[in-house]
């Protein structure tokens, strides 16, 4: 039970979750503590050693079927991963998005010969993903990409650039949104893989200089002519990668919001035990009244939101959470870890702005929350349209 005291749902109290759980946490104990953690940030960049770790421990491709080389689990070992990410500061490490999506876009909509060729290496580490989707001129409106894949022979020849791409400067295989038909509006859209390695024509940029995630390498992509074959077309038939995008994002806003929810946790859980410790006037920091109802305020409000939480979670494990919904969580959840990350680093006074300390670091990765996935503001307009 977390700072929180709300039970874990029945769905995520079995045993073999139990058991997953405590050796996810095992793992990043011994394979990325806090001064591993810092060379990474150091670095702008989490070791390429470290996804075969995981690999070798079973931690990629976890809701992928054994048969694709994957661990034969669901959606709850993913939250799993991610609450452990989250719980242990294991900043900068994509592997949610490699897991929870990428890895699903190949699985739902790829052709048997594209599962057998990319998911089992995938699930070993030898490929880490990436999916590119943002464009300098392409955010939220994913129907503004100007990245085109012509096809010509047997090939298609891609052009354009991504910016903002998570694991860019680590990733060897890139789903990338891009025009098959220019003049197709939605329909012109298709999902194409690049596999880069020996790839011509295709650059990676800058690894951007960020406000917070300094361990995780983002990046700005470029494809110049790169020619791959027309197998890469995810799936059977051009035109359906913005209906794959849009049925794959509620997984991907509920990623959010459960790591939101981590974050939450583990700023509460940080404030609570630094303000027991911490004396002013001759008391703890705690004995005051002002830090108390601020803590009630911040845990009252993080037990809504975990209750709500899992109630998506499992919405997701039958199969019927909606958009909208999703978008809730996404939107409200991390409008509320910033809010909860903000108070309790003011409830370290002057150390809470040192970045040695966590509440430091989380409130500048928090920031990044309420814009990825589909900024807020279009969270909101999702829902409107449900009114």
């Amino acid at each position: 039970m977390s700072v929180l005291d709300v039970e874990k749902p029945a769905f995520m109290a079995e045993e073999d979750i139990a058991i997953f759980e405590d050796a996810v946490g095992k793992f990043f104990d011994e394979h990325a503590p806090e001064n591993v953690v810092a060379t990474w940030r150091k670095n702008h960049c989490v070791d390429r050693a470290m996804w075969n770790k995981a690999g070798e421990a079973g931690l990629l491709g976890l809701s992928t079927p054994e048969e694709y080389g994957g661990s034969g689990g669901d959606y709850r070992h993913e939250v799993v991963l991610m609450e452990q990410l989250g719980k242990k500061g294991v900043d900068g490490f994509g592997a949610s998005l490699h897991n929870a999506i990428v890895m699903p876009y190949i699985f739902h909509y790829g052709t048997e010969e594209q599962k057998q060729r990319w998911l089992p290496r995938l699930s070993t580490g030898e490929l880490v993903g990436a999916i590119a989707m943002t464009e300098p001129g392409a955010g939220s409106d994913l129907q503004g990409v100007k990245t085109s894949a012509k096809k010509v022979g047997n090939q298609y020849v891609v052009n354009g650039s991504k910016t903002f791409i998570t694991n860019g400067q680590t990733a060897n295989l890139i789903i990338v949104v891009a025009k098959t038909d220019p003049a197709g509006g939605a329909r012109g859209t298709s999902l194409v893989v690049v596999e880069t390695d020996g790839a011509e024509g295709f650059e990676r940029g800058r690894n951007l200089d960020k406000l917070g995630h300094e361990a995780q390498d983002t990046s700005e992509l470029f494809f110049n002519d790169v020619k791959i074959p027309t197998e890469n077309l995810l799936g059977t038939e051009e035109g359906q990668g913005f209906f794959q995008l849009m049925a794959q994002l509620p997984q991907e806003r509920l990623n959010i919001a459960v790591q939101g929810m981590a974050t939450i946790e583990r700023a509460l859980e940080l404030t609570i035990a630094y303000v027991k410790e911490r004396q002013a006037f001759g008391k703890p920091i705690i004995a005051f009244q002002n830090t108390q109802f601020v803590l009630a305020e911040c845990k009252t409000e993080a037990t809504v939101a975990k209750v709500f939480v899992n109630h998506c979670i499992e919405r997701h494990l039958k199969g019927d959470l909606d958009a909208s919904t999703a978008s809730m969580a996404k939107y409200w959840v991390t409008d509320l870890e910033n809010k909860i990350v903000d108070r309790c680093l003011q409830l370290f006074g002057g150390y809470g702005f040192m970045n040695e300390y966590p509440i430091a670091r989380m409130y500048k990765d928090s920031r990044v929350q309420r814009i990825y996935g589909g900024t807020n503001e279009i969270m909101k307009l999702l829902i409107a349209r449900t009114l």
